[in-house]
């Protein structure tokens, strides 16, 4: 396994029992799970400025595709980050 020094240093601590349990780890657990679930619901807006060139084709695909073009763009942008989204 390539480790690079941030993960050796890791590994190294791990295994001379450098690290133990945080306190109340289950509301650890449990405040991090909440925040996991806030990042993937879409209760944010934003604003961005585009060429009218490109959001009219923006609009056509969402045409073709069936979609609203909002949801269109949130769905590239999703497929983006997610590493899904390649070239023709």
């Amino acid at each position: 396994m390539n480790l690079n020094k941030e993960e050796k240093e890791i590994l190294d601590a791990y295994e001379k029992g450098d690290f133990s349990s945080i306190p109340n780890a289950k509301k650890e657990i449990a405040k991090y799970r909440e925040y996991a679930k806030s990042t993937l619901q879409k209760n944010k807006r934003i604003n961005i400025r585009i060429s009218e060139r490109d959001l009219i084709h923006l609009q056509k695909e969402a045409v073709a595709e069936g979609l609203p073009y909002q949801t269109f763009i949130s769905s590239i942008l999703h497929k983006f980050i997610s590493g899904q989204l390649t070239k023709k």
